[in-house]
């Protein structure tokens, strides 16, 4: 009976989770290119290794090293995969790091200084990063594991007291592959926990799209890696940002990525295109109104010759008036998304009248007019853009003048068909996708772009492969992001789960 229980609770759960309107997948082909940048970040970030003073004495020889600075990181192998629960895996094995240090020698009334150079030989690296959803739906680097070792130190001693630092290079190598073991992991914890994270807080979660509405790629849960990918779901919704607490319930298609051949992989439900539409008719921003001039001439000609004996049966006075053509979206529109194409439906009235100064309008017809929209999805960058074409229109009447003309007992308004038509082609189109191919952004971090995408149309769904491109290195964008550094330099070494293998 208990465990009847707890299984209807789980199908429960699951019935009323949030489906995604937006899923990424990124493949292990995308592993390489962000390997080889995140190695050039890891190298600068080694750079930063601050090593203590190291002092001693030996019989009457009192020495002192300092001003250690890693000069450069030379790789032999690395490997970075992703590892189910941990994410991503990077590591290291036997590659070196040169080293420059200041070396100040005391023997009883001789002294000898000066820079030398030196290699920690041997070094393993093996450093894990665990992603994970923080409670604003933002991903974020929750956890960095770290072992690294440093297996032998060599030192180019010369000078005058050549022998003499042959003689004390164990001590000193010794100390210092044991200090540089300890810094290692501090500098990648913190690379992670507050530099990538700095990185990752530019991804857009909840932002404005323009002065109507807004977006919300939220992760619904946290990222699932496997050997070959790591998966994300976003909510993938937008908003109108009067009513920031409103949200469309979603009841399409989950999006199913089942790809790999590419870097990455992007899938967009209906639910996501009705989101936005259905944010700006909640705006009340999906309405047109042409006055006067703005009505195309021929158009303003024939549509007063056809409400002719309107305008003498109404007001024969304001037949000189302004004539004024408004178009309003009555529904939110709807997407419809096939493997043979998308389309938009739209149903919308429109109202013909006269404006004459200083008087009421003269509305001299109201109709309907439903269209059907093609919708071509393209990927620039991180900008989503959508290109509309106008397929179908027609439009009906209550209160026309030439339902006579009605087709199959329909009152279809055949004379009015092509100029309006050609009005919305010539006119309205232009104007929406003028400001549809400004484009959505995409949830990916500052600096990052997709390159050589390729759109495939699902039942349901669009998905969009492409390959990934670093517009700007990791290092530029994180100092431009980068916190406050409030690092205690001589704080110990790091925190769990580190280790340090001396």
């Amino acid at each position: 009976m208990l465990l009847f229980g707890a299984l209807f609770l789980a199908l429960l759960a699951g019935a009323h989770a949030e489906l995604p309107g937006c899923k990424i997948r990124v493949t292990s082909k995308a592993l390489e290119l962000v390997k080889q940048e995140g190695l050039r970040f890891l190298e600068q970030e080694l750079e930063t290794i601050s090593i203590p003073d190291l002092r001693g004495r030996e019989g009457q020889f009192y020495y002192n090293i300092s001003e250690v600075k890693v000069m450069e990181l030379q790789l032999t192998s690395s490997e970075l995969h992703f590892l189910p629960e941990q994410e991503l895996m990077l590591q290291i094995t036997n590659a070196s790091l040169g080293l420059r240090f200041r070396r100040q020698l005391l023997y009883w009334f001789f002294y000898d200084g000066g820079y030398i150079n030196a290699s920690a030989e041997g070094v393993s690296i093996r450093t894990g990063l665990q992603l994970s959803r923080d409670a604003t739906g933002r991903m974020k680097v929750s956890n960095v594991s770290c072992q690294a070792s440093v297996s032998r130190m060599h030192a180019a001693f010369g000078g005058t007291f050549k022998k003499v630092y042959q003689f004390l290079s164990t001590f000193i190598t010794s100390g210092m592959r044991f200090l540089l073991n300890q810094q290692i992991c501090p500098v990648l914890h913190h690379a992670g926990m507050v530099l990538l994270n700095s990185l990752l807080d530019t991804v857009p979660v909840r932002s404005p799209v323009d002065d109507l509405v807004g977006i919300d790629y939220s992760l619904l849960k946290d990222p699932v890696a496997s050997p070959s990918n790591l998966d994300m779901d976003f909510r993938g919704a937008f908003f109108p940002l009067a009513e920031a607490n409103w949200s469309l319930p979603n009841g399409a298609v989950e999006p199913q990525l089942q790809e790999e051949e590419r870097m990455v992989y992007v899938a967009f439900s209906e639910f996501f295109f009705d989101s936005a539409m259905e944010s700006y008719f909640r705006a009340g921003s999906l309405k047109l109104s042409l006055v006067g001039d703005k009505v195309p001439h021929d158009l303003d000609m024939l549509l007063r010759a056809s409400y002719l004996g309107s305008i003498v049966l109404l007001n024969p006075a304001v037949i000189d008036s302004p004539l004024k053509l408004e178009l309003r979206v009555t529904a939110p529109p709807r997407c419809t998304i096939k493997p043979s194409g998308t389309t938009i439906s739209v149903t919308a009235g429109v109202t013909i009248a006269l404006v004459p100064p200083d008087q009421p309008e003269v509305q001299l017809s109201s109709m309907i007019m439903d269209a059907r929209l093609s919708a071509k999805m393209t990927l620039r960058g991180k900008a989503l853009r959508t290109q509309l074409d106008l397929r179908r229109f027609r439009i009906y009447s209550n209160q026309s003048a030439f339902e006579s003309l009605a087709v199959s007992g329909e009152r279809q308004l055949i004379p009015l068909q092509t100029p309006l038509k050609a009005m919305l082609q010539i006119g309205v189109m232009p104007m929406l996708n003028e400001r549809m191919w400004r484009g959505v952004q995409i949830p990916l971090p500052e600096g990052i772009d997709f390159v050589r995408e390729v759109v495939m149309n699902n039942a349901g769904f669009i998905t969009i492969g492409a390959d990934l491109h670093f517009a700007k290195g990791l290092r530029e964008v994180i100092e431009k992001n980068r916190p406050v550094d409030t690092r205690d330099p001589q704080a110990p070494s790091a925190p769990p789960p580190l280790t340090a293998a001396v």
